[in-house]
C-alpha cells in the first residue's frame, strides 16, 4: 500500500534516515563516554503530507498498521510512540506542527540493535524539517530525536544512535565524545570491512535490562563522587565499590579506553583484538550478552580472516558486528551462517548489503 492508496493523495515531502552498526564504545554514551558508530546501507522512509481533519495519521507499512491520534494528551505505542514523539518535542521547542499524515517504510532490521527506532526518528523529524523549512541542523535532529525516544518511548538512551543515523555515513567511522559532542570522521581500518549478523534473538530495549545498566551506572557515579563514569579513566579506582556496581563501571571504563585507543590509530589487528576485548565485557562485567550471541561471537572470532568481533547494541539479543578481511565478506558470512544455523540457532546476514 502506497501514501497514495492510504490517504487518497500524493506526498508532500520525504526523507530518510539510516540505521547503524556501533563499532566501539558499547553503554558508554548515557556514561557521557566516547563511542565508534557507522552508518548502514540500511534505512527509514519517512512520506509526509497535510492532514485535512485536525488529526494526525500515521501508517506504518512493515506492520501494516494505521494509528490516529485524535486526542492530544494521548500518548500512542509502538511505531507510532516514536512520530508523535519527534511531533511533540518539535513543539516544546517553540513550532507549530500542522496535523500530518505520515508514511513509513523501513529496511532497517528491528530488534537486531541497529537502532531502527533512531532512523525513524531522524526521519522524520528530516521530513518535518523540509516540509515547514525548520532552521534545525543535524546535530539539533539528532538532540530532539533522543528527547522523543526517552520521554514519549520511554528509553533513558544516550545520543549515540540519533547522532550516528543523523550525521555519519557507511565509509567511515564516526568517533563522537557524548559529552562534548565532538566528533572526529575516521576511515575504516586499512584492508577491512564490516559484517552485521542477527542472532535471531530478538530484544525490546524498553523491557530489558537497559535502564536498569544505567541506574547502576549513575548510581556508581555517585559513589564515586564523579558526574558520570566518564571521568574515571583508572580500573584501580573503582576497587571501592561494591558489586555488581563495580563490574558495571569497570566495563565502562575499559571501554572508554579502547575507543581512545583506536583514535589514537591502530592497525586492522589490534582494532579487532578490542572489539573481542569489548565482548568479553560485555558479557562478564556488563552481563548484557546472550548465549547465541555468545555462540555467534565465538565461530566469527575462530574464523580465518576475521580480525574481532563483538555484540552490538544494546544486547539482550540483537546482532554481532565483525572486522574482516576485506574482500573476503561474502565467503566469510556464508560459512559462519551455515554453520551457526546447523547449532540449532536461526541468524540473518544484515551487512554488507548484497545479502539484503
Amino acid at each position: 500500500m502506497s501514501f497514495q492508496q492510504i490517504f487518497n493523495k500524493p506526498p508532500e515531502t520525504e526523507a530518510s534516515a539510516p540505521g547503524r552498526v556501533n563499532l566501539l564504545g558499547e553503554h558508554t554514551d548515557y556514561n557521557d563516554g566516547f563511542v565508534l558508530p557507522t552508518a548502514i546501507p540500511q534505512c527509514t522512509t519517512v512520506q509526509l503530507g497535510f492532514s485535512s481533519d485536525r488529526q494526525h495519521h500515521f501508517y506504518s507499512e512493515n506492520f501494516n498498521e494505521q494509528v490516529s491520534i485524535l486526542d492530544i494528551n494521548y500518548t500512542p505505542s509502538g511505531f507510532a510512540s516514536y512520530i508523535f514523539g519527534c511531533i511533540e518535542v518539535l513543539q516544546q521547542a517553540g513550532y507549530t506542527i500542522p496535523s500530518l499524515f505520515v508514511y513509513v517504510k523501513s529496511s532497517v532490521p528491528m530488534g537486531s540493535g541497529l537502532s531502527s527506532s533512531a532512523a525513524l526518528e531522524v526521519a522524520t523529524l528530516r521530513a518535518i524539517r523540509k516540509l515547514l523549512n525548520l532552521p534545525i541542523n543535524d546535530v539539533e535532529v539528532a538532540q530532539l530525536a533522543q528527547k522523543a525516544e526517552i520521554h514519549y518511548a520511554g528509553v533513558q538512551c544516550g545520543i549515540m544512535d540519533q547522532i550516528a543515523s543523523s550525521l555519519a555515513d557507511t565509509e567511515h567511522i564516526l568517533f563522537l565524545d557524548t559529552r562534548t559532542l565532538e566528533r572526529r570522521v575516521m576511515p575504516l581500518p586499512d584492508g577491512a570491512e564490516i559484517v552485521v549478523i542477527d542472532s535471531g534473538v530478538p530484544r525490546t530495549l524498553a523491557s530489558s535490562g537497559y535502564n536498569q545498566r544505567r541506574a547502576e551506572c549513575e548510581q556508581a557515579a555517585r559513589s564515586l563522587g564523579v558526574k558520570a563514569l566518564r571521568d574515571i579513566t583508572i580500573v584501580e579506582a573503582l576497587e571501592i565499590l561494591p558489586e555488581p556496581l563495580r563490574r558495571r563501571a569497570r566495563h565502562v571504563v575499559t571501554e572508554n579506553n579502547r575507543v581512545l585507543e583506536v583514535l589514537q590509530g591502530v592497525s586492522s589487528q589490534r582494532f579487532g583484538e578490542l572489539m573481542n576485548a569489548s565482548h568479553a565485557s560485555l558479557r562478564d562485567d556488563y552481563e548484557v550478552s546472550v548465549p547465541a550471541l555468545d555462540t555467534l561471537v565465538d565461530m566469527l572470532q575462530k574464523t580465518p580472516g576475521v580480525f574481532g568481533a563483538r555484540l552490538t547494541g544494546a544486547g539482550f539479543g540483537g546482532a554481532c558486528v565483525a572486522l574482516v578481511t576485506a574482500g573476503e565478506a561474502r565467503s566469510i558470512t556464508t560459512r559462519i551462517l551455515e554453520q551457526y544455523n546447523q547449532a540449532g540457532y536461526s541468524g540473518q546476514i544484515l551487512v554488507p548489503s548484497w545479502e539484503l
